[in-house]
C-alpha cells in the first residue's frame, strides 16, 4: 500500500477519495485550510493544515511522510470553492501552481493525479463525443484557471523520465446528498423557477463523486509505465436527464413546483449567451446549449475504471 498526498483532502470531493483510498489500505495525508470530521479518527488517515500559499508547510509534510502519490484536488469548484471564480480563486490556483509540481517531482514522487475540468474545451459543434485531444479553449473563468494549471503542470514535469502524470477533466459532480449542480440544470438562469421542456428527454453529461474516486483509485493501483500519463475524462457513462433529474429530486429530496414549457424559447425570451455570469459563474445555464445532448468520451478512462455509479444508484 501507498503513502498519498491529497491536497484539498477535507474538501467535499476530497472527503470521499480520501475515504476509499483509506479502505484500500493506504494512508492517506489529507492537506487542507480546515479539517473535516468525515475522515477524523479513521486508522492510517492525518490531517495537516497547508494551503496555496504553505509551501514551507508542505516542505514539513514532504519532511515527515514518505511520499508516494500526489492527488490535486485543491481550487476545485465543490470541493473547496465555491461556484463563482474570480481574480482571488485563479491567484490562490496559481500560487499552488509555483511550487507542488516543482516538489513533487524533487521529492520523487512516483504518481501525480491533477484535477481539472471539462469547461477547458471548446463548446462542442457537434454532439460527436469529446475527446481529449480536443481544441482546449474556455470560456468560463474556472476553465481558463483549470487550463492554467494544466499547462504549468505540463510545463514542469515535462522534463521528468520517471513520474506517472494524469489529469482529469471532470464534468459537474453529484451524489446523493450534494444536488446543487443537479438542480442548476433545471432552474431558469433568470426567474430562478424549476423548469423542464416538454418531458425532460434531453441530458446533460455530469459526474457522480463515486466515480472519481474510484478512477483515481484506479490509476494509483493499475498505471505502470510513462505510457499512462496524459488526459483523460471522467465522467457518468451515460447522460443525466433532465426528467431524471426531477424524478431524483422528487424521491430523495424536496423539489417545489416544476414549470413546464413546450419549447427551448418560451420563457426564455432571448438568449443568456454572453451574460457575464457565464464567464464567472461554474453552474450557469446557457439555454441556448439544453437540447446539445453533448458528451465527453470516456473510452480512455473507463480501460481504467468501470463507472459504475449514476443518478439511479448513487450513494
Amino acid at each position: 500500500m501507498a503513502t498519498i498526498l491529497v491536497t484539498g483532502g477535507c474538501g467535499l470531493i476530497g472527503d470521499h477519495v480520501c475515504s476509499g483510498l483509506l479502505k484500500k489500505g493506504n494512508t492517506v495525508i489529507a492537506a487542507d485550510t480546515k479539517p473535516s470530521d468525515y475522515n477524523a479518527g479513521k486508522e492510517h488517515f492525518f490531517y495537516r493544515e497547508a494551503g496555496a500559499r504553505d509551501q514551507s508547510k508542505f516542505d514539513e509534510i514532504f519532511n515527515e511522510f514518505q511520499i508516494e502519490f500526489i492527488v490535486h484536488l485543491a481550487c476545485t469548484v465543490d470541493n473547496d470553492l465555491g461556484p463563482v471564480i474570480g481574480k482571488e480563486q485563479a491567484e490562490e490556483s496559481a500560487a499552488y501552481d509555483k511550487f507542488l509540481y516543482k516538489l513533487a517531482i524533487a521529492k520523487d514522487v512516483k504518481k501525480f493525479i491533477l484535477l481539472s475540468t471539462t469547461q477547458v474545451y471548446k463548446q462542442p459543434d457537434s454532439r460527436e463525443p469529446v475527446r481529449e485531444d480536443e481544441v482546449i479553449k474556455p470560456v468560463s473563468n474556472y476553465g481558463k484557471m483549470k487550463a492554467n494549471a494544466e499547462a504549468a503542470f505540463a510545463s514542469d514535469i515535462r522534463n521528468t523520465k520517471t513520474m506517472i502524470c494524469c489529469v482529469i477533466r471532470v464534468p459537474m459532480v453529484y451524489s446523493l446528498t450534494f444536488t446543487d449542480n443537479l438542480m442548476s440544470r433545471i432552474t431558469d438562469p433568470k426567474d430562478h423557477t424549476i423548469f423542464v421542456f416538454r418531458t425532460g428527454e434531453y441530458g446533460y453529461h455530469m459526474c457522480c463523486i463515486h466515480n472519481i474516486s474510484d478512477f483515481i483509485i484506479g490509476f494509483l493501483r493499475q498505471a505502470d509505465g510513462l505510457n499512462y500519463s496524459g488526459a483523460y475524462n471522467v465522467a457518468d457513462s451515460s447522460l443525466v436527464m433532465a426528467s431524471e433529474i426531477i424524478t431524483f429530486m422528487k424521491e430523495n429530496h424536496r423539489l417545489g413546483p416544476v414549470l413546464q414549457k413546450s419549447s427551448f424559447a418560451v420563457g426564455l425570451k432571448a438568449k443568456v449567451f454572453g451574460d457575464p455570469e457565464q464567464k464567472t459563474n461554474y453552474r450557469f445555464l446557457d439555454v441556448t446549449t439544453i437540447d446539445k445532448n453533448f458528451m465527453y468520451d470516456t473510452t480512455k478512462a473507463s480501460r481504467i475504471c468501470p463507472f459504475r455509479w449514476n443518478i439511479k444508484n448513487t450513494k
